[in-house]
């Protein structure tokens, strides 16, 4: 009887999820002896490294799903730490057979890979790409987001991965795989949580060139462990320069997102960060255009910044045959600032809020067609 409630034990343990890999306990080997004696379940569990993070949940998670069972009156918790050759072979495992340093995102990937640029700073790109993120993940998508912007980063800020200094969490490493960091189902990766450490005084500054800013996005994309992706958004730096480059030559497949305001001056600058993206063989997908007229209480429109640039961009782009269009415009909302601030996106905080639902739409825009073998190589062996 007890051997029986022992396998129930285990097998309810083996479906608890790593937080970090968000992967079953089973499927990663981190369940050890379990046995029960007079309704008292002694449950075994190792975890990937010392001072895992997550340590805590899983923890209680195994304990909870082991007292889900009938007959278990009490859990033990036993845990200690994969040998080194037992971590060497999970991490292989979770490379799927690649080698060290090949990127996953190529062009025969299923991940649709999207990369949301702009022509100026200060349009609020990454606002709305973190908000993006979050939104395509409720809709039961895999998220993934690269803040690819290495000298202005503010995704771990937005999106609530700081603790109480205001500090992004140091990233888990396996041995050579990067663990991202996950908030509100979106793993994230981002420059600004290797740079910042507990007892700095200001926040850690970047101030590389075009090869220090090529390998770091290539690391991201490299040894970073996302697991299987539906998208993977890419906040991109303003402008057309290194790091732009950079993602031309390691995703030429990539799609492009363009971000503007409706003012003149920043929808012209913006077609070009559209036009250089499509000369790497990018595609631009569509414009969304933010800090459009919002509605005031008396019903008019204040156009804070004028009209219609994002369809004056969406325009710029579209050819015969490739139609870009408007995904959305993004009303002023100054929910939307402080969902920002406070890092709890407005598309959750706020769902009702004008600027969420407009960044909602395009997420569901976007979510039409996560993924595709139109035009993709198969990575057939014919023998």
């Amino acid at each position: 009887m007890s051997a029986a409630v022992a396998d129930r034990v285990r097998t309810a343990v083996a479906a608890v999820t790593d937080p970090e890999l968000r992967r079953p306990l089973g499927e990663l080997d981190m369940v050890r002896d379990i046995t029960v004696v007079d309704g008292v379940a002694e449950v075994g569990i190792a975890l990937t490294i010392v001072g895992c993070p997550a340590a805590d949940r899983i923890e209680r998670d195994v304990r909870d799903a082991a007292a889900s069972v009938e007959g278990v009156s009490r859990v033990d918790v036993a845990v200690c730490v994969m040998s080194p050759d037992e971590r060497r072979a999970l991490t292989e495992r979770l490379r799927g057979g690649r080698a060290k340093r090949e990127m996953p995102f190529g062009p025969d990937s299923l991940t649709r890979v999207i990369a949301v640029t702009s022509g100026k700073g200060g349009v609020g790109k990454s606002t709305l790409t973190a908000n993006l993120a979050v939104a395509l993940a409720a809709r039961g998508l895999r998220v993934g987001l690269v803040d690819a912007d290495v000298h202005g980063f503010s995704i771990p800020g937005l999106l609530g991965l700081v603790d109480a200094d205001g500090l992004p969490p140091a990233p888990t490493r396996l041995d050579d795989l990067i663990l991202p960091a996950v908030a509100y189902g979106v793993k994230v990766i981002s420059i600004g949580m290797f740079l910042r450490r507990p007892g700095e005084e200001a926040a850690g500054a970047v101030a590389w060139r075009g090869p220090m800013l090529h390998r770091t996005v290539q690391q991201f994309l490299t040894d970073v462990y996302f697991g299987d992706l539906d998208v993977l958004l890419l906040d991109m730096p303003p402008g057309t320069g290194d790091v732009a480059i950079s993602v031309g030559q390691l995703l030429p497949h990539a799609d492009v997102l363009v971000v503007t305001t409706p003012q003149a001056a920043a929808a012209d600058v913006a077609v070009r960060s559209g036009v250089v993206a499509r000369q790497t063989g990018q595609k631009p997908i569509g414009v969304i255009e933010n800090m459009a007229a919002m509605a005031l209480p008396d019903g008019t429109l204040l156009d804070l910044f004028g009209s219609g640039g994002g369809e004056a961009v969406a325009r710029a782009l579209s050819s015969e045959g490739d139609d870009v269009p408007l995904l959305a415009s993004v009303p002023l909302s100054p929910a939307l600032r402080t969902g920002g601030d406070d890092g709890r996106p407005v598309v959750v905080g706020r769902p009702e809020d004008p600027a969420s639902i407009a960044i909602d739409a395009a997420a569901a825009a976007l979510a039409v067609r996560p993924r595709g073998l139109s035009g993709r190589p198969l990575p057939l062996n014919l023998g």
